[in-house]
């Protein structure tokens, strides 16, 4: 992605939230192959499939 495409979220989470991304970004970096795992590339991921998820029940609901 352009970096000029990026923008920073700055966001508070609860310790135990940010644990739990670490164990995923950990994941993530053990199961991929794609290089070095970012904490942004993982929300990106987690939210692309939710949004994916959301779009298919809106459909269903009409």
């Amino acid at each position: 992605m352009n970096e000029a495409q990026r923008i920073q979220l700055n966001v508070r989470v609860m310790k135990d939230t940010s644990d739990k991304l670490d164990e995923i970004v950990e994941y993530y970096q053990e199961n991929t192959k794609v290089g070095r795992v970012y904490k942004g590339d993982v929300l990106t991921d987690i939210i692309e499939k939710s949004y994916e998820i959301m779009q298919k029940q809106k459909k269903l609901n009409r």
